[in-house]
């Protein structure tokens, strides 16, 4: 497979989590977080199936812990789309 897309509402997220990061952490921590979410984006990519299901939060989507926070991910055609990047905070608010 070896591909992924990342949605506008998951752009937000890293946006979000990145900031939050530069403001609790410094920036040197906030960037080795935010890389850490590329490296498993493209372990996605090449193994999707290796996640589990969470069809009880949202149908065909798919989750991976990535620090304290859950990259909700689908299969579609053959990429991994990136749907939601989300801390426990946040999963009341989405669902």
């Amino acid at each position: 497979m070896a591909n992924y897309r990342i949605n506008e509402d998951a752009k937000a997220d890293l946006q979000r989590v990145y900031r939050r990061g530069v403001l609790e952490f410094g920036e040197a921590q906030a960037d080795r977080y935010f890389n850490a979410f590329f490296e498993r984006f493209d372990e996605l990519a090449e193994q999707p199936l290796q996640y589990q299901a969470v069809d009880d939060i949202r149908e065909g989507y798919r989750r991976s812990v990535c620090g304290v926070d859950s990259i909700y991910y689908r299969i579609v055609n053959n990429t991994v789309e990136i749907m939601r990047i989300l801390g426990q905070q946040d999963i009341d608010a989405w669902l």
